[in-house]
């Protein structure tokens, strides 16, 4: 995964737990998740939309 370990991981946690705190935690793993969410989303609907053209193109 990206040429990181878990002791890697491990330490950006803890690093992160350290700055944000325990409260802050689940709000900013939330807001990842949205922006996880819409970007597949667009990303989705960019392709939908790229293979509804080529579709056209052969009609053509």
């Amino acid at each position: 995964m990206f040429g990181i370990g878990m002791p890697e991981l491990i330490i950006i946690l803890v690093i992160i737990l350290i700055i944000f705190g325990a409260g802050k935690l689940p709000e900013i793993g939330a807001g990842m998740g949205k922006a996880i969410r819409n970007f597949k989303g667009a990303t989705s609907e960019a392709e939908k939309k790229e293979s509804a053209k080529i579709e056209e193109n052969k009609e053509s």
